[in-house]
C-alpha cells in the first residue's frame, strides 16, 4: 500500500524558516516526479515547487529565491526548504507523488 508522509510543518514567525519532507512506505520516489502543493484557506489548491527525476526544478512565482526543494534518493526523501517566510504562505503543504498519489498534509503557520 502506497503511503506518501509529509512532515515538518508548525508555527513560525515572519521572517522565519521552515524545512518539509515528504516520505513514502511501500514505494520509492525516486522513480517519479515530485510536487510540493499548498492550499490556503477559502483558496484553491496551488502548484509550489516540483523536481523531475532528472533534477529539472520548477517553482512559483511567488515562492521563487526564498523556498528549495531537493531530493535525496538513497533515503527515499524530498523536501522544501522555506526561508523568508510571510503570512500568505501560510497553507497546508501537500505532497505528491507522479500524477496521482497524495500526502494527508502538514500545517505550515507563519504569524507573529
Amino acid at each position: 500500500q502506497v503511503r506518501i508522509v509529509e512532515s515538518g510543518g508548525g508555527l513560525v514567525q515572519p521572517g522565519g524558516s521552515l524545512r518539509l519532507s515528504c516520505t513514502a512506505s511501500g514505494t520509492n520516489l525516486r522513480s517519479y516526479a515530485m510536487y510540493w502543493y499548498r492550499q490556503a484557506p477559502g483558496k484553491q489548491r496551488e502548484l509550489v515547487a516540483s523536481i523531475t527525476t532528472f533534477g529539472k526544478i520548477t517553482y512559483a512565482d511567488s515562492v521563487a529565491g526564498r523556498f528549495t526543494i531537493s531530493r535525496d534518493n538513497a533515503k527515499n526523501l524530498v523536501s522544501l526548504q522555506m526561508n523568508s517566510l510571510k503570512p500568505e504562505d501560510t497553507a497546508v503543504y501537500y505532497c505528491r507523488r507522479g500524477t496521482s498519489d497524495w500526502g494527508q498534509g502538514t500545517q505550515v503557520t507563519v504569524s507573529s
